[in-house]
């Protein structure tokens, strides 16, 4: 089912909205890699260790780290220090929406696609 889109306010246009755009498309790079993407998504109901953090990821604790640092260094989460351990978490809680809300099209397509298909066979 099409969704309606939504009226919202424009950018003015011009040497401001290109910049905009670009530091959305460079946003969205940031967060365009399925372990940041998983990070995130274990990220929605609060802080973890790199330890929780990668439980189940298949990735090792130094991958981890990696992800985390690209994440941190644009904004994405931040730390807190606790004796020895570094929590981690998202910086704000809106991430959490656009990438639920992403994962819904990105599925309601792959139906679509699959009901056209076997409409065809």
């Amino acid at each position: 089912m099409d969704q309606p889109m939504r009226k919202r306010t424009r950018p003015e246009n011009g040497v401001k909205n290109a910049e905009i755009f670009a530091l959305h498309a460079e946003f969205c790079k940031v967060i365009a890699n399925p372990k940041r993407l998983m990070l995130i998504s274990r990220l929605r109901d609060g802080e973890l260790t790199v330890g929780e953090l990668g439980r189940g990821t298949g990735a090792s604790p130094a991958n981890i780290s990696q992800h985390l640092r690209i994440l941190r260094s644009h904004g994405i989460v931040r730390t807190r220090r606790e004796g020895r351990s570094v929590y981690y978490s998202l910086r704000d809680a809106r991430l959490v929406e656009v990438c639920e809300l992403t994962h819904a099209i990105l599925l309601e397509g792959i139906e679509q696609r699959g009901a056209l298909v076997r409409a065809l066979r």
